[in-house]
């Protein structure tokens, strides 16, 4: 019923609190599926974790900021075929966007999921994945808190100059 990688995004949300991860997962299935709709709503789960991401950094300019979009796409969308309790989400956001905005420190927090079967689905992925479903974020574990400095880039790096030597090689046709 549910996309897998919604399963996905779900379980790195309220398992290992991995929120890149979240973002990863969720991109590349949206690039598959709705790659030019900027307002889609897994452009707002994307961006929700993005702005945890920044939130548990200490980053609260850039986590609100995230935030204010992701709310946005979200009030555009029935929420419920994602298996929400919608308006309790859209509460807990506005909540959380405050905690941001008075620079409150991050804590966990867990979707409103009232679809009973999706739950089962993300806990028994967790536990193929040995993790634990809703636990709070390890702030210790540096590996998640700081992923996007740890990663490797290469791949990045060299797509970005092979995507620069063609354009110069274009240019001087």
């Amino acid at each position: 019923m549910y996309p897998q990688e919604y399963i996905e995004y779900l379980v790195h949300f309220h398992g290992d609190r991995d929120y890149f991860e979240c973002h990863e997962v969720l991109e590349e299935y949206w690039k598959k599926v709705d790659k030019s709709n900027k307002n889609s709503v897994l452009v707002g789960f994307i961006l929700l974790a993005v702005s945890n991401y920044h939130h548990r950094r200490g980053n609260f300019s850039g986590a609100a900021r995230t935030l204010k979009k992701a709310i946005t796409i979200f009030q555009q969308h029935d929420l419920e075929p994602y298996g929400l309790a919608e308006n309790e989400f859209m509460l807990l956001l506005k909540k959380r966007l405050i905690e941001m905005e008075e620079h409150q420190e991050y804590t966990s927090i867990n979707f409103p999921i009232n679809d009973s079967s999706l739950i089962a689905s993300c806990k028994k992925a967790c536990e193929q994945k040995g993790l634990s479903w809703s636990v709070s974020s390890d702030l210790s574990n540096d590996e998640i808190v700081h992923r996007h400095l740890l990663r490797d880039r290469s791949e990045v790096i060299q797509e970005r100059a092979n995507a620069l030597k063609f354009k110069q090689t274009k240019d001087s046709e």
